[in-house]
């Protein structure tokens, strides 16, 4: 059976930038199960969607920190 991989997005050094949180409060909120990420099943990374960082953001009262805008990881 062939599992299809997951589309890569916003990395989590770059979606703690744009939270205003650390890379390892990211991780915390994955395992969790507060914020999940989806991973890449070649290397294990985590990436984000830009819209569930926005519902979190918007959820959780959140300032969005960042105004940069970043390029998805292909």
């Amino acid at each position: 059976m062939h599992t299809q991989k997951p589309k890569k997005g916003i990395t989590v050094s770059a979606a703690s930038e744009i939270l205003g949180v650390s890379p390892a409060t990211l991780r915390n909120w994955d395992r969790s199960g507060k914020l999940r990420a989806e991973r890449d099943s070649d290397n294990g990374y985590r990436y984000y969607t830009v819209g569930d960082l926005e519902r979190f953001a918007d959820l959780h009262g959140l300032p969005k920190k960042s105004s940069r805008t970043f390029k998805l990881s292909a």
